[in-house]
């Protein structure tokens, strides 16, 4: 096996394959603390995202290692660019996505009624029926098994977040097919 070129400092060495994971962790003391405080800044301060944007950078530079011409050019300036990257992706996705609040238990329901007094069954159910696979699957082990988030994307082996998603828009989906459904009575 050849040997591969990383940047220590100033000073390029030549590592064998054997001794990435030491080379790496090199990477990782001289750059990451710089990291961390470009990062904390990109963040607004918010040290668990820092630290979050910190730990995915260094992952992409551990996936792409066998890649990186560290030889001829000093990483930091490519891993800078990275956390960049990365932070403003994550900034357009926060965006992009309603701010999560939390339900109050404490609130009675509009209109001083229960909310499922006046919905019939039957309704629901073909509601539901029309609905893709996925949205139904995430609904049934939400609201029929009342499982959470976390253990619905488990039994599922989907993302949290694909949970949440895909509850949002079944949800919405039922709403509209009842008040077609309430429109045509």
């Amino acid at each position: 096996m050849g040997k591969k070129g990383i940047m220590l400092g100033d000073q390029p060495i030549a590592v064998s394959p054997g001794d990435a994971d030491a080379a790496f962790r090199s990477l990782y003391a001289e750059h990451g603390p710089a990291l961390l405080r470009l990062a904390t800044t990109l963040t607004g301060g918010d040290r668990g995202r820092a630290e979050d944007l910190v730990q995915e950078t260094m992952l992409r530079a551990w996936t792409h290692r066998s890649n990186l011409d560290m030889q001829h050019r000093p990483p930091r300036a490519w891993l800078i660019t990275v956390a960049r990257h990365l932070a403003v992706d994550a900034h357009r996705a926060r965006r992009a996505r309603p701010q999560e609040v939390q339900l109050e238990e404490h609130l009675a329901p509009a209109g001083g009624q229960r909310a499922d007094g006046c919905i019939d069954e039957v309704g629901v159910r073909a509601a539901i029926a029309t609905l893709p696979g996925p949205q139904r699957q995430v609904l049934a082990e939400v609201y029929y098994r009342d499982r959470s988030v976390a253990a619905t994307a488990r039994i599922l082996q989907i993302p949290p977040g694909t949970v949440r998603s895909r509850t949002f828009y079944g949800l919405r989906a039922v709403r509209r097919a009842l008040a077609a459904h309430d429109a045509v009575a």
